[in-house]
């Protein structure tokens, strides 16, 4: 890889597709002249021959277009394209075309506010003390005044939109010129830089022929168009572009999860023919609404677990037309519709709106994805512009309107972006949903065709009853917590201010005590166990964190000398319990050293058995008429050589499972090129290429079959970890039907299906409260928990409470249950047993054995008590088991040798 480009893909963190787009760049680079008046004709046989998908540049000067999926991240492409020509090749002079305001803003934003997270010369070293000049269209009057030859380089950034409207209802036959808005002095000292290179960004809007007669203006050296659409629309006609020399497809990043996962929803046994248009609209809003409240909670819970920023999701209501828009809003803000929740969270954006109100709604719109915006849900008649990136869409409800019918990708790329930037693997933080009651059927079909722009791999049937149930969250403190609960609402009712003072101060120092023991044992090196909380010198010190602690709190407490004393006084007593409530679950960061090696040996090709002749190119034409079914035969000639014979096979096998192309591209292509040379060794050129383009999938099976054999795959390695003494019992936080009442857990529930849905408590040795189930084994299995007299204490893991990555790191393993007795803690797995010997199981396995070694070694120099990880079968949790013989029949062994 050409080192600048390498650099820049790294400093940039560019993705995949971004990548590939700069290298193409590179290349091609490399062989135009990049010069002024350069020969379009020999410049367009440079890149037609490396990409022969370009056939003309379509302007006056070369262009080429990259064509990437909405929120793959077009304008970061930008600027790596213009880091590369700068850093590459000198180019300092560069002019950005915005098709409207908002894109404008955004791209301003982006290319000049360093503090900003989008910034897009993030990393760039050469830009930190000179950084880009931006040039806008509010500045660049005083702009060449300004001009430096000490400047690194130059961005011109313009609205285009801005330019035309200038000219409306004027008679000009063709758009104004560009020097007419700009000014003659500006717009001549652009078109006579000899290094200007033009970046079209949403370049389908500059496709016009006047629009594309005033770009050939400004005679730029190069351009570099920037599209999630690389075709116009011409009366009924859709016209791709010709010069497309990348494209990225939305079915592509939503495969490789750089965008949301789109999901349609419809209504278990839904018949849309018995309703109304209005009935429909009732119906889908209101199941809308409904897939939007369970996705608030569900978002709610996926922060707190694991500490990320909040997330405030937001629905889009597509109307029919302004008086469609209308009636909707009557509807939703309407007292009888969800109790009149979203009154005022709604608002109407369409282009009939005027003054304060249109301004008012579209700053509203502009800020959705701030905490502070109560707004959560728009009403729009049409598909909002290009620009408008939000994270937080979530549900789409398309009313009386095509979009529901084909799902274009203009409809559901409003919210396909990630709000954390990359999917977390939580199926409803990932999840883009479109309600789709009465189009269900054809959406679907849609979906599955071969050329679809996207492939559904969700389909939700709502459960009518299930979802019209209101759902919150239920934070579930450790054991200890819950008591401080209980104990501050008695105080609550404590009548005599001796008494309560008293019960507050002690209350303060138990729960000081509390927060800081187990922050001592990650900086203490005289705790190595739970039981060294009692030696004098560890007192002594947690006594010192009580008095900065209460020193550094926000509000001096006015009774901080007699909370140290009643700390003092207690500490014995604290620590017991403690002690009684805590599992001693040492804090370990378990990452894997680097990403699980895997691939194909080297091999040469077997190619006795490869005889494929060549197909016939006769081209059949039948006539259809009535009475008539003859057939006219034309040979056919002139095939067209879309790619070399080794490409054409190697593009079939980077599709088998285990084909990585970066990893073992040289592999394919030796393989490839053995079987064209043993082609070749009976067949002419022209019938070794006829072979190729018809057998390509046979050939590349053929060639897959072989390297299965030599395929190789290495077990992870995982770094050491720095192991500290124990850490924190984590809380919950469950989602709960808000009318559904508290569960014991011995309560029988039928259908058995609903028990993930269910909180459980009555437990006596569990570390909380309350706890969830998956399933019924699992329920099952804490009821065996709690019989068992060996098990002194067992819990369910908070989302938080161990970091064990496996899955090259980028997927975290939560136990179902922790137990611990009097001789060992164990780390318990439940799972079906045909489950047990799939990959993802095993993986999660190696894992956790890791963890238990690192565990182990640890606790055996420290007095403390081995750990153990055990895998359960479904089948095998019966209520006449104990779970120790269960511990005992399923303790998994490590292949590391640290566990037997």
């Amino acid at each position: 890889m050409n080192r600048i480009v390498h650099s820049i893909r790294n400093r940039l963190s560019l993705r995949p597709p971004q990548a590939d787009s700069l290298e193409i760049l590179a290349e091609l680079a490399e062989h135009l002249n990049l010069e002024k008046g350069s020969d379009l004709a020999s410049e367009l046989i440079q890149v037609k021959e490396r990409y022969p998908t370009c056939s003309d540049f379509e302007r006056g000067f070369p262009s080429i277009c990259f064509s990437l999926a909405t929120g793959v991240g077009k304008t970061r492409l930008m600027g790596a394209f213009i880091t590369y020509l700068y850093l590459a090749k000198g180019i300092r002079n560069f002019f950005v075309l915005s098709p409207n305001l908002t894109i404008y803003n955004k791209l301003i934003e982006d290319f000049s506010n360093s503090t900003s997270p989008k910034y897009v010369f993030h990393g760039i070293g050469e830009f930190v003390n000179a950084p880009p000049r931006i040039i806008t269209g509010d500045n660049y009057t005083q702009a060449r005044i300004q001009l430096s030859a000490f400047d690194s380089i130059n961005i011109n950034v313009f609205n285009i939109s801005k330019i035309n409207s200038e000219t409306r209802g004027g008679n000009a036959p063709r758009i104004k010129r560009l020097s007419e808005y700009l000014g003659d002095s500006y717009f001549n000292y652009l078109a006579e830089l000899d290094d200007l290179v033009l970046l079209m960004d949403e370049s389908h809007h500059y496709r016009a022929d006047r629009g594309m007669e005033v770009l050939n203006e400004l005679k730029p050296i190069l351009g570099l168009e920037v599209t999630a659409t690389p075709q116009v629309e011409k009366g009924n006609n859709t016209i791709k572009f010709k010069n497309v020399v990348f494209e990225y497809s939305l079915a592509k990043a939503i495969e490789d999860g750089f965008v949301k996962e789109p999901a349609v929803a419809t209504r278990k046994n839904f018949d849309p023919s018995q309703y109304s248009a209005e009935e429909l609209d009732r119906i889908k809003l209101e199941d809308g609404i409904r897939l939007h409240e369970d996705t608030k909670v569900a978002l709610d819970i996926f922060a707190r677990d694991t500490g990320a920023r909040a997330v405030k999701p937001f629905v889009l209501v597509v109307a029919k037309d302004t008086s469609h828009a209308a009636q909707l809003m009557q509807t939703i803000k309407s007292p009888g519709f969800f109790d009149g929740n979203y009154a005022d969270k709604v608002i109407e954006i369409h282009s009939s709106q005027k003054g304060d109100e249109k301004e008012e709604n579209i700053q509203q719109l502009l800020s959705l994805e701030h905490p502070l915006n109560k707004v959560e849900i728009v009403v729009h008649v049409n598909m909002l512009k290009e620009g408008w990136d939000v994270t937080n869409l979530y549900t789409i409800i398309p009313l009386r309107t095509a979009a529901s019918m084909t799902l274009r990708e203009q409809t559901i790329g409003r919210g396909l972006r990630l709000p954390y930037g990359k999917r977390t693997g939580n199926s409803k933080v990932d999840k883009l949903t479109i309600v789709a009651h009465d189009k269900f059927q054809e959406i679907i079909e849609e979906a599955n065709k071969p050329g679809s722009i996207i492939k559904l791999q969700n389909v939700i049937e709502i459960d009518e009853q299930e979802i019209s149930q209101k759902k919150e969250v239920l934070t579930v403190k450790n054991a200890i917590e819950t008591r401080f609960v209980a104990e501050e609402a008695r105080i609550a009712t404590l009548t005599q201010p001796e008494e309560k003072q008293k019960a507050r101060v002690n209350l303060e120092a138990h729960k000081t005590l509390i927060s800081i023991l187990p922050q001592i044992s990650q900086t203490s090196s005289a705790v190595k166990s739970i039981h060294d909380l009692k030696k004098s010198e560890v007192k002594e010190l947690v006594v010192q964190k009580v008095r900065e602690h209460l020193a550094n709190a926000p509000q001096q407490n006015m009774f901080a000398e007699e909370i140290v004393q009643e700390t003092m006084a207690a500490y014995e007593a604290v620590v017991d319990e403690f002690t009684l409530h805590t599992i001693e679950i040492p804090r370990i960061t378990l990452m894997q050293a680097d990403e699980v090696k895997s691939g194909f040996r080297d091999f040469d090709l077997d190619t006795r058995n490869l005889n494929y002749q060549p197909i016939s190119e006769e081209i059949l034409v039948r006539f259809l008429r009535e009475q008539e079914n003859a057939t006219d035969v034309v040979v056919g000639h002139g095939r067209i050589r879309t790619d070399r014979p080794e490409k054409l096979i190697v593009n079939e096998l980077i599709n088998a499972p285990k084909v990585d192309y970066d990893e073992q591209a040289d592999l394919l292509f030796k393989l490839a090129g053995q079987a064209i040379q043993k082609l070749s060794s009976y067949l002419s050129e022209e019938d070794t290429l006829n072979v190729v383009q018809y057998h390509k999938r046979e050939l590349a099976r053929f060639i897959y079959a072989q390297m299965e054999p030599h395929f190789y795959s290495e077990v992870p390695r995982y770094l050491e970890p720095r192991v500290l003494p124990f850490t924190r019992i984590e809380e919950h936080n469950f989602s709960k039907y808000t009318k559904d009442a508290i569960h014991h857990f011995r309560d029988t529930i039928t259908p058995t299906s609903a028990i993930p849905g269910k909180v459980f408590s009555g437990f006596k040795k569990s570390c909380h409260q309350y706890y969830k189930f998956d399933s019924k084994t699992e329920k099952d299995f804490a009821a065996l928990l709690e019989d068992d007299q060996s098990v002194l204490r067992w819990m369910r893991p908070a989302h938080r409470q161990f970091s064990i990555y496996w899955h090259h790191n980028s997927k975290e393993y939560h136990p179902d249950f922790v137990a611990e007795t009097e001789s060992a803690i164990y780390l318990v797995e439940t799972k079906k047993e045909l489950d047990i010997s799939t990959k993802e199981v095993q993986e999660k396995s190696q894992a956790a054995l890791q963890y238990c070694r690192h565990a182990s070694e640890f606790t055996a120099k420290n007095g403390g008590k081995p750990w153990r990880y055990v895998l359960i079968p479904h089948n095998a949790v019966l209520a006449n088991m104990s779970a120790e013989f269960l511990f005992q029949k399923f303790i998994q062994e490590s292949d590391a040798g640290g566990m037997t």
